[in-house]
C-alpha cells in the first residue's frame, strides 16, 4: 500500500513539474507582427561559399581539417551589411533569416565557445552577425538567426545519419554538446540587437535512429524563452510542432502541400512559414544559375499568403560578400510589384475560398483581394452579398465591370485587356 502511494506521489509530482508552454505577452505580440510580414529573405552564407558547391559540401567525404583551411583565406572584402539590408528591404521583405552557424560547425559570429568563427578564425576578422543586426536595426528590418543543432566536426555531438565521413573521432556526450548550444544561443540573443527569432535545423539527423534520440528541445526552448520571452522559435524538423515552438515551418512546399517530400505534417494554428530557394541551392553554387523568374516568385508569394503563411525566399551570397546580381535583379522585380500591390499581401489572412482556376485570394478587414494569376475575360468568385466596390489595386481609378447574382451568390468580374503582370490584384470591398 505504501509503495502504491509512493508511486502515485511520483506521478503527481512529475505532472505538476511539467508546465505546458504559455507564450508570454511579448511572444504573442511578436507572433502577430511576424504573421503580418508575409515576406522574408533567407541568407545561407559561410565558409562553404568559397568552394561554390553549396552549404553541404563538407558532407561529401571531405576531411574536416582540410575543409577548415577555407577559413584562413575567407576575406569577403565586398560585404556590406547596409547594402544587403537595403536591397532586401526594397524588395518588400520585412525580415531576414541568416545562418549564424550551419552544419559545418563554423560560426559566423564572435563566440567564446570556439576559435572556429569568423572573427577569430579568418583574416576578415569582422562579426557578420553583429553588422547585420546593426544594419537591420537601423533600417527597420527584423533579424532572425538560423542555428544548426547538428554538427559535422564536434566530437561530442552524438552521430546521426549525416556528417559521418569528416574524419572526427566520435566521443558522444550530449550533455556537453547541449551546454555548448545553450551558450552559443545565449551569445546570439544577448550580444546583438533585436533578434526576433531562432530558426533551428538538423533535428532530422536522428530520424532513423533505432531508439528515438532525445534532443531535449522543450528544455532548450524554455531556456531561450527565459532569456528572451518575445523571441520566436521554429524548428525545421518536418514534423508536427513540438511544445514550446512559436511558428511552424515548411521546407520547399507551401503549407498543406508535400511535393518535395519534407512537409507532410498537419497545419497547426501557429504562424506559418515556407522556405524556398530562389534557384536550386541554399548556399552559393557557381554552376546553379537556374533562378526562378520574377513572375513565378511573385505568384508563389501570393499563393503562400493565400494559405496564411510567410514566404522565406533564399539567397546564397557569394564568397566575396556580394549578393549575386541575378538575385538582386529578382529582388528588384519583386519590389516593384510589392510597392503597388503590397497591401494585398501584408497583414492579410487566408480565406475560406479554395484556390480557383484563375488564382487565389487573401483578405484584410472588409477587403477581399483576388490574385488573378491566369487572366481570362471574366472571373467568378462566391460572395455572400453584393460588394460595395470592385477596383484594381494597382489603379483604383480603373473601373472594372462586374455583376452579382443574388440567387447563386456569384460575383463575376470583367478583366481589362492586355494585363501585363504576373498577379493582377482586384480588391473587393464587402
Amino acid at each position: 500500500m505504501k509503495r502504491i502511494a509512493f508511486l502515485i506521489l511520483i506521478v503527481l509530482t512529475s505532472v505538476s513539474l511539467r508546465a505546458d508552454y504559455v507564450p508570454a505577452k511579448e511572444n504573442l505580440e511578436s507572433r502577430q507582427t511576424f504573421e503580418g510580414f508575409r515576406f522574408g529573405i533567407f541568407l545561407h552564407w559561410g565558409i562553404y561559399s568559397e568552394f561554390a558547391q553549396g552549404e553541404w559540401y563538407l558532407n561529401n567525404k571531405l576531411n574536416k581539417d582540410e575543409y577548415a583551411k577555407a577559413a584562413t583565406c575567407f576575406y569577403p572584402l565586398r560585404f556590406n551589411a547596409s547594402e544587403w539590408v537595403r536591397a532586401i528591404k526594397e524588395s518588400g521583405a520585412k525580415y531576414i533569416t541568416f545562418t549564424s552557424r550551419h552544419h559545418d560547425g563554423f560560426s559566423m559570429f564572435k563566440t567564446a565557445e570556439s576559435k572556429y568563427n569568423i572573427v577569430d578564425g579568418t583574416p576578415f576578422g569582422r562579426d557578420v552577425v553583429g553588422e547585420l543586426a546593426d544594419a537591420c536595426h537601423a533600417q527597420g528590418v527584423r533579424l532572425h538567426l538560423y542555428y544548426s543543432i547538428l554538427d559535422w566536426i564536434r566530437e561530442d555531438y552524438p552521430l546521426g545519419r549525416t556528417g559521418l565521413t569528416t574524419g572526427r573521432t566520435p566521443r558522444p556526450n550530449y550533455d556537453s554538446y547541449f551546454q555548448f548550444m545553450k551558450n552559443q544561443v545565449r551569445e546570439l540573443l544577448m550580444n546583438y540587437k533585436d533578434i526576433g527569432g531562432i530558426w533551428l535545423d538538423g533535428y532530422w539527423d536522428h530520424d532513423a535512429d533505432s531508439i528515438p534520440f532525445d534532443w531535449r528541445m522543450p528544455e532548450f526552448y524554455r531556456y531561450i524563452h527565459q532569456l528572451k520571452p518575445g523571441c520566436l522559435i521554429g524548428n525545421n524538423h518536418h514534423t508536427t510542432p513540438i511544445e514550446g515552438e512559436d511558428f511552424q515551418m515548411f521546407e520547399c512546399d507551401l503549407p498543406g502541400e508535400n511535393n518535395a517530400g519534407m512537409s507532410g505534417q498537419e497545419i497547426s494554428r501557429l504562424p506559418l512559414e515556407t522556405c524556398l530557394t530562389m534557384n536550386g541551392m541554399w548556399g552559393y553554387k557557381v554552376a546553379d544559375q537556374n533562378y526562378k523568374p520574377v513572375s513565378q516568385l511573385i505568384q508563389t508569394l501570393a499563393k503562400c499568403a493565400a494559405k496564411g503563411g510567410n514566404l522565406l525566399l533564399n539567397i546564397g551570397p557569394q564568397p566575396n560578400g556580394e549578393l549575386p546580381q541575378i538575385a538582386l535583379d529578382r529582388l528588384k522585380g519583386i519590389g516593384q510589384w510589392m510597392k503597388v500591390n503590397g497591401r494585398s499581401i501584408y497583414e492579410t489572412k487566408a480565406t475560406d475560398l479554395p484556390e480557383q482556376d484563375w488564382g487565389v485570394t487573401t483578405q484584410k478587414d472588409n477587403s477581399l483581394f483576388l490574385h488573378v494569376l491566369k487572366p481570362s475575360q471574366t472571373i467568378a468568385v462566391s460572395l455572400d452579398k453584393k460588394p460595395k466596390k470592385v477596383v484594381s489595386v494597382a489603379d483604383t481609378t480603373q473601373k472594372l465591370t462586374y455583376k452579382y447574382d443574388k440567387r447563386s451568390k456569384q460575383l463575376s468580374i470583367g478583366l481589362p485587356e492586355g494585363i501585363n503582370t504576373p498577379d493582377f490584384v482586384i480588391e473587393v470591398v464587402r
